[in-house]
């Protein structure tokens, strides 16, 4: 831990990564010229998306200024992830009794006072990067190549359903017919 002149201070502090959904990255150099036309002609450069392996952590140099947003963007930018930062959210682990608790940490914190407050020992305070549960879905936090994913995933499905509803009108329809030509009609 360093401390400036102004009163600001600079330390390091190690965020623990336990994200369940895959991370993208930018296209490799070599892919850039490579690049792939979809259906209507545009060009859509590829991305490589990947699973992190369990208990990565990360250590980052940062100071008492540095907000959790930050955090978060600066360790995007240290994997160079493209993912949108708002997918993420950093937060409080605390360990007591054999019992753990995690906490969202708000934007607006400092996670290196937090860290300096709670000490040296991971077990009384550690910092843990997932992915954001707000419970309502950020649209603008996925790309237009995503949400294009997500449209033709909703696609399929809305057919599929409308398959099966068609299906058991015509079978319905059928079944009436049949039992309708059975009847016999005074005459």
């Amino acid at each position: 831990m360093v401390v400036n002149k102004d009163g600001s201070y600079t330390g390091f502090i190690k965020v623990h990564f336990q994200l369940a959904r895959p991370i993208s990255l930018p296209p490799s150099e070599s892919l850039c010229a490579a690049q792939e036309e979809d259906q209507q002609g545009r060009h859509m450069k590829r991305r490589t998306s990947f699973y992190l392996p369990k208990d990565t952590a990360k250590h980052l140099h940062i100071s008492s200024q540095t907000r959790v947003r930050e955090v978060i963007e600066a360790l995007l930018n240290k994997f160079t992830v493209v993912d949108n930062p708002a997918k993420f959210a950093l937060f409080e682990r605390v360990e007591r009794h054999s019992q753990v608790y995690m906490r969202k940490m708000p934007d607006d914190e400092f996670p290196l006072y937090l860290r300096l407050c709670a000490g040296p020992s991971e077990k009384v305070l550690s910092l843990v990067l997932k992915e954001n549960e707000t419970g309502e879905v950020n649209w603008d936090a996925f790309s237009s190549p995503e949400l294009c994913n997500f449209l033709r995933i909703l696609k399929r499905e809305e057919e599929e359903h409308v398959r099966q509803i068609v299906k058991r009108y015509s079978l319905a329809r059928d079944t009436i017919k049949q039992a309708v030509a059975r009847i016999t009609t005074p005459g």
